[in-house]
């Protein structure tokens, strides 16, 4: 009878280990994983490889020294810094904090500058849409984004804007002051406290308006701009900014007004915004305005507008163009429509594709009106 011989059982069970040892898989890959590499799917559908670094370090300790909240030691940690005292195991931490590059302005931009660039950061590829086209090829297509506003889109109309000029209105109680004795003698001039000169309202209001004549008003139009014109054939006045030729606008009427025999034929409407647009005819009158009450004497000057010049176009003359409030419930039942001497004396200049060029004032010209709707 054959009998095995045990020192045959040991090599047979020696070369069985190292069989089963060199049939697995290095570092856990699938069988034919090429070594050192994986590949993927770009968004344009190419199969890419990129290179597995040689060192991975661990999850666990990655996120361990990412974390901001990984500022001390576990408990029961037997670290040398952790037995050196309290002042020993605080400065690890103060340097782990200032090698920490998460909070800082590159991460942490302006919120108005990054939203001009679109929320895209120095170095981030732009955003793209992915998209398949007639033969079915899936496409990547790059844009921009659009960081204009709705009013700069023209979505929306932008916000009226009233024009900057010098307001004058009736004071509702008189303001008594007086400057120190040591003060200069001009001070009081100056800030209109000398007695012997009446503050530019009261003065204005002097040598207006009841004696004007009224013959020539027109009524406001609400359903459409009106034209107003301003020539040689209207009265004048000697107004304390100068004489000028006027025009005299009948206002709407509040709706708490009662209509009376001479008002029958006004329109009613709430306080409004007032377009005033004074056209360029080889020279442009530019306008002070005036509001009255029933009685014609002034509540309100409005004069000095810094106004915005509107190029000519295939649609309408080149204009100046002004926003002015209209309170008829505060009484303003009259508009008077006048110019300045300081007015006449100067001029406006615009830029054209030919260079600066001037534009006399005079003391006629024309005027469109309109209520604007906000």
């Amino acid at each position: 009878m054959y009998r095995h011989s045990p020192i045959v059982n040991y090599m047979v069970a020696v070369s069985l280990a190292a069989l089963l040892s060199g049939c697995q898989f290095p570092s856990g890959k699938p069988f034919g994983a090429k070594e050192g590499y994986f590949t993927w799917v770009d968004e344009q559908g190419q199969v890419r490889q990129t290179r597995i670094p040689d060192t991975v370090e661990p999850i666990e300790s990655a996120a361990a020294k990412n974390s901001p909240l990984q500022t001390q030691a576990p408990q029961g940690s037997h670290s040398d810094s952790a037995q050196s005292g309290d002042s020993a195991s605080e400065e690890p931490q103060a340097g782990a904090a200032a090698e920490h590059d998460e909070f800082n302005l590159e991460n942490y931009p302006d919120g108005n500058a990054l939203a001009e660039r679109g929320f895209i950061r120095p170095g981030d590829p732009e955003p793209y849409f992915t998209w398949r086209d007639a033969q079915g090829n899936v496409r990547v297509s790059y844009y921009q984004p659009d960081t204009r506003t709705a009013v700069e889109k023209g979505e929306i109309e932008p916000p009226l804007q009233l024009t900057r000029a010098s307001v004058y209105e009736a004071s509702s109680a008189p303001v008594e002051a007086k400057l120190p004795e040591e003060a200069d003698p001009l001070a009081s001039a100056v800030l209109g406290l000398d007695g012997g000169i009446a503050p530019f309202f009261e003065r204005w209001s002097e040598a207006c308006c009841a004696t004007l004549d009224r013959s020539n008003h027109v009524n406001w139009d609400m359903g459409r701009e009106f034209g107003v014109d301003v020539d040689e054939n209207l009265p004048r006045h000697s107004f304390v900014s100068g004489s000028s030729h006027y025009r005299l606008i009948g206002l709407p009427l509040a709706p708490s007004d009662h209509k009376e025999a001479d008002d029958l034929d006004r329109p009613v409407a709430k306080d409004f915004i007032l377009r005033l647009r004074s056209f360029d005819q080889k020279g442009m009158f530019v306008p002070s305005v005036a509001f009255l009450d029933r009685d014609f004497k002034p509540v309100r000057l409005v004069t000095n507008l810094v106004a915005d010049y509107i190029p000519e176009s295939w649609a309408t003359h080149g204009h100046l163009r002004s926003y002015i409030p209209v309170f008829p419930s505060r009484g303003e039942r009259w508009m008077l429509v006048y110019t300045t001497r300081q007015d006449l004396a100067e001029q406006t200049v615009i830029e054209t594709r030919f260079g600066p060029r001037a534009i006399e004032h005079q003391p006629k010209g024309q005027l469109g009106l309109v209520r604007v709707e906000q």
